[in-house]
């Protein structure tokens, strides 16, 4: 009987310690909780937590692929920082690409569309709940670009190794089909985390030639006569201009408003000429004294519509905004008609002007993404839609597309003409330094139109920056519009 009562207390304690223990057990799990759940993103970004970088590197990246074919890849290390990237004609794809470092981040493309590429984008797991449970990561996905391989080649291999850039677009869809910065330079090089890659890093920054800079999207320069499309297109647009073989009563020098300042031109013919021999031999006085005319808001509004002003462009990764100053004093509004002054345009701005003419004075925001897909080659996501808008009248975009091909046929830009195709352009020269000193960029826009098709299918601008031509417009002819020409024949496959 004594055993029996006994164990009762027994039993009890047992119960007590069961209840503690249990306690306890929902304590840890609770805790648990808190770190892995309400925590996590606060360890997740400590420096000191290794275990995400070693996570990102442990598989392979996606690739980017330009033409069907991977431009990029990833090399197996056998270290704990597992993966590096490496690059199939870096410096080629350098503009479109960037780099992915370990060391250094990622830029351009390789950072845009980084969750693709790694692994972490939610859309690329078929079951992304499972995988925020299990904290697993997707194999990675690939970025699809709209790149004309035999384009970008034609462009890079035209440039040489000078300073400048070239950026196409096809002008019915926005598609970038070019876009190349040069001097350039191999991403591989800035891939790993060893002493070569910070050796690396520091002579591409200290480099004067400044062959990381991508002078195709990030680098604004005085798009010089280039820009008299855009004039030309206001003062139509306002019907300034009716016809095109008009006397415009411009004189030959023409005095800034408010001034004693005399603006004249590179060769002879310009006084009064009309709006077809100043386009074709791009007279100052001409477009100045234009611009003038149509005024602070209307050229204002038509550099809008084309684009300058806008700091929202990204192909998806950002542009450097092109800019057209609407504050401005009749003297400097006539300077910035003819692209001088405060007005700055990217290459890929001016390969959108031109395009907005080839395309009837519709312009289609450009895009460089085809589309996303995982590694089998599913579609994840399409390049989605892109803003269209009414940049000038289609009557307008008509007639400049008329003194676009009378450049070309016996203007300044003969040396851009292709048999068996229509081609439109416009040279440029912009003179720039203390006094005018420097040397001047060469520009060359166009569009291109093989006979047979119905509608121009390439819209190309080329900066030169170390262009050794006279200062005359002829520059822009003799050093850009060659490379402008073996590019267009790329994408029209002659």
């Amino acid at each position: 009987m004594t055993e029996y009562g006994g164990g009762r207390p027994m039993a009890r304690y047992i119960r007590h310690a069961c209840a503690f223990c249990a306690l306890l057990l929902v304590a840890l799990l609770v805790n648990a909780a808190r770190v892995q759940v309400v925590q996590s993103r606060a360890y997740d970004a400590n420096p000191a937590n290794r275990r995400a970088s070693i996570a990102r590197y442990a598989q392979p990246r996606g690739d980017i692929l330009v033409g069907g074919e991977p431009v990029t890849g990833s090399v197996d290390t056998r270290e704990q920082l597992r993966y590096e990237r490496s690059y199939r004609d870096g410096p080629l794809y350098a503009p479109v690409t960037g780099f992915a470092s370990q060391l250094y981040g990622s830029t351009l493309l390789e950072h845009a569309e980084d969750g693709v590429l790694s692994g972490t984008d939610p859309l690329l797991a078929p079951f992304p709940l499972w995988n925020d449970v299990t904290r697993s990561q997707s194999p990675g996905g690939d970025v699809v670009t709209t790149l004309n391989r035999a384009a970008q080649e034609a462009a890079f291999r035209g440039l040489a190794g000078r300073k400048g850039a070239v950026a196409a677009i096809e002008p019915a869809t926005g598609r970038v089909l070019a876009l190349v910065s040069s001097p350039s330079y191999d991403p591989s090089v800035l891939s790993g985390n060893g002493e070569a890659v910070g050796s690396a890093w520091a002579r591409l920054n200290h480099d004067p030639e400044k062959p990381m800079l991508n002078r195709a999207v990030h680098e604004t320069y005085p798009p010089g006569s280039a820009f008299k499309v855009v004039t030309a297109a206001a003062a139509l647009n306002a019907g300034l201009v009716t016809d095109l073989d008009a006397p415009t009563r411009s004189p030959d020098p023409y005095r800034l408003p408010g001034t004693t300042t005399r603006l004249t031109n590179e060769g002879d013919g310009c006084a009064d000429a009309s709006l077809r021999v100043a386009f074709e031999w791009s007279c100052n006085t001409v477009f100045a004294k234009l611009g003038v005319d149509v005024g602070v808001r209307d050229m204002t509004a038509m550099a809008r519509a084309f684009g300058f002003n806008d700091s929202g462009v990204r192909l998806p990764f950002a542009v450097s905004p092109s800019t057209f100053d609407p504050r401005v004093d009749k003297a400097q509004l006539a300077l910035s008609s003819i692209g001088q002054y405060n007005t700055r345009a990217t290459p890929l701005q001016m390969a959108m002007v031109a395009a907005a003419v080839a395309e009837g004075g519709l312009l289609r925001s450009p895009y460089l993404v085809e589309r996303t897909t995982r590694r089998g080659g599913e579609t994840v996501a399409g390049s989605g839609t892109h803003p269209v808008r009414q940049v000038m009248l289609p009557s307008t975009a008509v007639r400049l597309r008329e003194l676009m091909t009378d450049v070309v046929r016996e203007g300044t830009g003969t040396r851009a003409a292709i048999p068996g195709a229509t081609v439109g352009g416009k040279t440029g020269t912009a003179q720039h330094g203390v006094g005018n000193s420097g040397v001047p960029y060469a520009w060359f826009i166009s569009w291109a139109q093989a006979d047979s098709a119905m509608n121009p299918q390439v819209a190309v601008a080329v900066v030169v920056e170390d262009a050794s031509a006279n200062r005359g417009e002829i520059s822009g002819g003799g050093d850009a519009a060659p490379i402008a020409r073996e590019v267009m024949r790329a994408v029209l496959g002659r």
